[in-house]
């Protein structure tokens, strides 16, 4: 892939917009398998309410962090900053 000279600063939109679609894909299924997990185990272990939102609550963490994580790696493999 050819890296097209922009002025310093600049915002590579097309790079921005792939990263961003990327990242959202990621975090929807993250996101969802992480409750999704949480709401299991706590069922499985039978810790009721309280219990499932906090695994829940773990889960989502989880999930978010591994958004963030998968963002900023890809910003450096691919920089969206001229």
């Amino acid at each position: 892939m050819s890296q097209t000279a922009t002025a310093p600063g600049r915002i590579r939109w097309t790079t921005l917009v792939t990263i961003a679609s990327a990242a959202i894909l990621l975090g929807s299924e993250t996101v969802g398998a992480s409750l999704a997990f949480g709401w299991a185990m706590a069922g499985w272990l039978g810790l009721g309410d309280i219990g499932t939102r906090i695994f829940e609550g773990l889960g989502l963490i989880l999930g978010v962090a591994a958004i963030v994580w998968f963002f900023r790696r890809a910003g450096r493999a691919e920089p969206w900053r001229g």
